[in-house]
């Protein structure tokens, strides 16, 4: 026999960034007991919306299943007394399993022999366990939890009810002072309670109540409608996905309508009407067949369509009145001047230890500087990135970014132009503080990109030399995603210069800062914060970590050389042909460690034809694999390499490196150095796990 259950946690509205998360958190969580609890079930569904986290279980046996299994004890020479007698060790172990000695029988694990006994687990009546699920709805964790009132339960919201149900039968158990029952509510305006007689009325009965649970179906109804609209009128609507998702989880019942504001706020920048639009009121921009914003607004009702010209006339006064102050902030931030602005960014605190944000961009400048001459830049070019860097940061005092943060460089562009800036610096501004996200836009200038890496440049050297290190999930000043745009930056420029290049530059700039001088352990932390990041994205190129690890053994470099490394042993170390290279490679990295950084070969103390052929070799394949290293050619660089494998298996089949001799054996030893080198000035290939088939 089997019987449906359900569980349903009724909360006030849960902030919309935490349902998908916690949806999913009970539904994985849920499988795992089931599956810890052995306890069969046909299906399981998830459900949420901003009131209700709840997860269906179709056709869940009504008894745990009885299981059969091996107990292990310890091994048969502890079990056993010198006389062939049962040890207390043994005895205990059975008794403790519900056995005697007699049910003992030995089996050998791993060349040892242990003791075992043969256990019968009959399986509860699953009602019986039902009641520990509470621990499953507890566990939820969520972006922010908090205490509510004189619990101790730490919450996203206070929860108002619980449903849990096991066929007919409600489970008996109770979180946080509220008590299971059968009973839910619909829609919190248009809904009433709904007594349950059974879990699989659960969804018809909130849908009959204005409450659509399953959050796909309602992304899918608000996607029908915006759909339905973009044919009526002929105009289209783009619908960003996470604007979607957030939209979806702050309704239970979706209407979508439609709103319009005055044609005279189109004068205003595209960006600010589309983020007063999206960030601040969660509507959809509506734009023309041209790509043209229009004077339109999608908005997404939590209700039904009753009366929903009132609702659009309230949602056009507040977007109205939102309008009229960007209108009013941008008129007003352009009778001023850039150097008015730049002004007022001497009285405001970057970072305590660090100064104000004028100090910022004056390193910012310098480390722009820096960057243009390592790339050997034109004049114009150098001027125009100085220049941006100098005011990059002006339109942070303006009072539209004080009112759209998330539009920052976006209005330093559009004010610059109007201020006189070329389009080249006004664009730089913009990109600056480019990627915004992980894997978001890059530069498309190189103005843009060399200011946006000099920007997070000093941003994490500065930070983490004032002790602002990011620990476990706590990054508030964003280090790592800034690091990981300027590996990106890098990768995708493919500059001749490598990241240590910039990061010396910089941890040098900040030795004149008033602050705790760099010492050299912050300096080897921010190499290896740089390092792990790295790792992060060759990670996410699906480079093996034993890869990632040969080719950062040393340091980042040129990042897309390093990319470009990785990419080429990933496929090597699967490759049958390449496995005589790798094995000569490797011999000499293996004794490369008793060479004690001897590198002085002498070719008087040879003796043999197979070492002088080598040292020949090398020599040949040393100066061609530099010059192909110079141009970050990594196949032709380590087909140079691969040239050395034949001498090397004859060195070592012909000749006894570690000779009684000392000068002939320091001598082998000092050529085996100078290959090692060689070879891990493209990887440390002893770190990569070599897949071929031997």
């Amino acid at each position: 026999m089997a019987k449906d259950a359900l569980f349903e946690i009724g909360l006030e509205e849960l902030p919309a960034r935490f349902i998908d998360d916690a949806e999913k958190q009970l539904l994985n969580k849920t499988a795992d007991w089931l599956k810890e609890m052995r306890i069969s079930y046909e299906s399981i569904t998830s459900y949420a919306t901003p009131r209700r986290l709840a997860v269906s279980i179709k056709e869940m046996a009504e008894f745990q299943t009885t299981i059969e299994e091996e107990a292990k004890g310890p091994a048969e020479k502890i079990a056993k007394g010198i006389n062939g007698e049962w040890t207390k060790a043994a005895i205990g172990f059975t008794r403790g399993q519900g056995k005697s000695t007699d049910d003992i029988f030995t089996k050998e694990v791993n060349g040892t022999s242990y003791i075992f006994v043969n256990k019968h687990i009959e399986g509860k009546p699953v009602e019986q366990l039902l009641p520990d699920f509470k621990a499953i709805m507890e566990s939820i964790q969520f972006g922010k939890n908090m205490r509510w009132s004189h619990g101790t339960l730490r919450y996203a919201r206070p929860i108002r009810w619980i449903v849990a149900m096991f066929g007919k039968e409600v489970i008996p158990f109770e979180i946080a002072g509220v008590q299971t029952g059968s009973k839910t509510f619909g829609h919190r305006f248009l809904g009433r309670e709904i007594s349950l007689n059974e879990p699989s009325e659960y969804e018809d009965s909130l849908a009959e109540n204005f409450v659509v649970a399953n959050s796909q179906e309602r992304e899918n109804m608000i996607l029908k409608e915006i759909k339905e609209l973009e044919e009526k009128h002929q105009f289209r609507i783009p619908v960003d996905e996470g604007l979607l998702n957030e939209v979806r989880n702050l309704v239970e019942y979706p209407s979508v309508f439609m709103g319009s504001f005055e044609d005279k706020f189109l004068e205003l920048p595209s960006e600010v009407l589309i983020t007063s639009m999206k960030e601040h009121q969660r509507y959809f921009p509506v734009l023309s067949a041209d790509s043209e914003l229009l004077p339109r607004f999608i908005g997404v009702r939590n209700g039904d369509m009753h009366k929903i010209d009132t609702v659009v006339r309230g949602n056009e006064k507040v977007l109205r009145a939102r309008l009229s102050d960007a209108e009013f902030f941008f008129e007003e931030d352009q009778r001023q001047s850039i150097h008015f602005y730049q002004e007022k960014l001497q009285r405001v605190v970057f970072q305590e230890k660090l100064g104000t944000i004028s100090d910022k961009v004056n390193r910012v400048m310098s480390i722009t500087k820096h960057i243009a001459d390592l790339l050997k830049l034109d004049e114009t070019t150098t001027k125009t990135a100085v220049r941006a860097a100098e005011i990059s940061k002006f339109d942070l005092m303006t009072n539209m970014v004080n009112e759209f943060t998330e539009l920052q460089g976006v209005i330093g562009e559009k004010y610059a132009i109007h201020f006189g800036e070329t389009p080249a610096v006004a664009q730089a501004i913009r990109e600056h503080y480019l990627p915004k996200q992980a894997n978001g836009d890059l530069p498309d200038s190189l103005t843009g990109a060399i200011v946006s890496i000099a920007d997070k440049m000093d941003t994490i050297v500065g930070c983490i030399s004032a002790g602002l290190t990011p620990t476990g999930s706590q990054d508030p000043y964003g280090l790592r995603r800034q690091a990981t745009g300027i590996l990106r930056i890098m990768k995708e420029r493919e500059w001749e210069l490598s990241l240590e290049e910039i990061l010396t530059t910089v941890i040098s700039l900040y030795q004149n800062v008033n602050m705790e001088q760099q010492s050299m352990t912050s300096t080897v932390e921010l190499q290896e914060f740089f390092r792990q990041r790295a790792a992060f994205l060759l990670k996410e190129l699906h480079v093996g970590q034993d890869v990632i690890q040969a080719v950062l053994h040393n340091e980042i470099g040129r990042f897309d050389y390093t990319v470009s490394k990785a990419e080429l042993l990933s496929e090597k170390r699967n490759d049958q042909a390449f496995k005589p290279v790798q094995e000569a490679l490797l011999r000499v990295l293996n004794l490369s460690e008793k060479a004690n950084g001897k590198d002085i070969v002498n070719q008087e103390f040879f003796i043999s034809e197979t070492e002088k052929d080598l040292f020949d070799q090398y020599n040949q394949s040393k100066n061609d694999f530099y010059a192909y290293d110079q141009q970050k050619d990594s196949v032709k660089a380590l087909e140079c390499l691969a040239t050395l494998a034949e001498p090397i298996h004859a060195f070592f089949d012909n000749n006894m490196v570690m000779a009684d001799d000392d000068q002939i054996r320091n001598n082998r030893l000092a050529l085996v150095n100078c290959l090692s080198v060689l070879i891990k000035d493209f990887a440390d290939l002893k770190l990569v796990e070599w897949k071929q088939q031997f």
